[in-house]
């Protein structure tokens, strides 16, 4: 081996990008001499880190327990529970606090720079690859990888030269090409399926109220198979069904199933997370107490958008006219099993075209997650999306990356 160390990230993501930063780091405080060349294959970067959070960049999440952190992932919490204990999301926040950058929690968790810009840490993570040195290259598309005999790592690029290299990180996310590279040098590829997506539902019940929340729902997944899965949180009602972290949440956990039976499922929404359906009789027999003269019309539940409760009432066949006092106590049943579980039918989803998540991706029983190096290939290392681990919404998923590539840049170069 020559006495420069040669690494190639490939993928110009999240995880590129860190891994990318933190091998040349760990190099140059080490005095170690390195050439850390990160491949894109487009001539746009960091593209997810760009569009998420609504162009803000959901950085991590304001949970600094990593055993209550892992509970975030579907797939791969236990995997993730030791590389964790090495940076978690308060590490990322210190990590970007001493470039410049702060990140700061909203209520729900969600962590974003204090700017509420996603370019905010693009220029940072641009600005630390031109300080320390790591060559970026664009509209590099990488076609294979080969293991040599001497031990490096071959990477053929369409209409550019091979380059050999001692070490490579593939971090390119949910690509197709991705899979492929790792395939081709022994790796297995656990089932793909779309995660994080919302669901298609035609009910007149949600018909021209796009845009109306819900803060406090649960809600209960229901598969042909027999599966349940439940989740509570906030619902939003879309021009094509229901979406919103809630929904996103339950679509992570049931990625698979939901892909088994076509995205046709039931769908029973708690529209005010009540535990038991007496709760919400008291809560209607209270605003009968105190608005007796009052149509009911005029006087909806906390948390029930007044154009929701209208069609309630109409799905309960109360006249929307009647006052309260004179409201039956069969139409309080009526209404209180309407908001306490209302049964919709599923039938398919829709994703938002750049901002996604897969389920799926390299088995984790052929990672050493101490390293993140593979365990059939050596001087082959992965990080983030392309591993079988995907998170739910609200910056799981990014700290998968960075917690990941932060492990495999240190180790590509102290392993030396």
């Amino acid at each position: 081996m020559s006495s420069l160390l040669k690494i190639a990230v490939v993928g110009g993501g999240a995880a590129g990008f860190f891994g990318a930063i933190r091998a040349a780091e760990v190099a140059r405080a080490s005095a170690i001499p390195v050439e850390v060349l990160l491949l894109e294959n487009s001539s746009a970067v960091l593209k997810k880190v760009r569009i998420s959070g609504g162009g803000r960049c959901n950085v991590t999440h304001n949970l600094f327990e990593v055993k209550n952190f892992v509970q975030n992932y579907p797939r791969g919490h236990k995997e993730l529970l030791s590389p964790l204990q090495k940076f978690q999301a308060q590490d990322t926040v210190e990590w970007f606090g001493a470039r410049g950058v702060q990140i700061v929690p909203e209520e729900d968790g969600r962590m974003f720079p204090v700017t509420n810009s996603s370019e905010t840490i693009i220029n940072c993570f641009m600005t630390e690859i031109d300080r320390l040195g790591v060559q970026l290259l664009i509209n590099h598309s990488v076609q294979k990888i080969e293991k040599l005999e001497n031990g490096k790592l071959k990477l053929l690029i369409k209409d550019k030269e091979d380059l050999v290299v001692d070490k490579v990180l593939i971090a390119t996310g949910s690509s197709q090409a991705g899979y492929a590279f790792a395939k081709a040098l022994g790796h297995t590829i656990t089932e793909l399926a779309p995660s994080l997506f919302s669901f298609k539902i035609e009910n007149p019940l949600l018909d021209e109220l796009s845009g109306l929340s819900f803060p406090n729902t649960q809600l209960n997944l229901k598969i042909p198979d027999g599966k349940s899965f439940k989740q509570k949180g906030p619902t939003l009602i879309t021009h094509w069904g229901l979406s919103g972290p809630a929904i996103l949440k339950l679509s992570a956990w049931g990625a698979r199933e939901m892909m088994h039976c076509e995205y046709k499922a039931k769908l029973t929404v708690n529209w005010l997370g009540f535990e038991r359906i007496e709760e919400v009789q008291k809560l209607l027999l209270d605003l009968k107490e105190t608005h007796l003269k009052s149509q009911v019309k005029n006087i909806s539940p906390p948390d029930i958008p007044k154009r929701f409760w209208m069609k309630l009432l109409d799905q309960a066949k109360v006249l929307r006219d009647i006052l309260w006092a004179d409201i039956s106590k069969k139409q309080i049943q009526s209404l209180s099993e309407q908001i306490f579980a209302t049964s919709f039918d599923i039938l398919g989803k829709n994703r938002f075209k750049d901002e996604f998540v897969e389920c799926g991706g390299v088995n984790l029983k052929e990672i050493d997650f101490k390293t993140m190096q593979s365990k059939i290939c050596p001087g082959l290392y992965f990080a983030g999306e392309l591993l079988d681990i995907d998170g739910i919404t609200g910056g799981f998923n990014f700290q998968n990356a960075w917690t990941t590539s932060w492990i495999a840049g240190g180790h590509m170069v102290s392993s030396i």
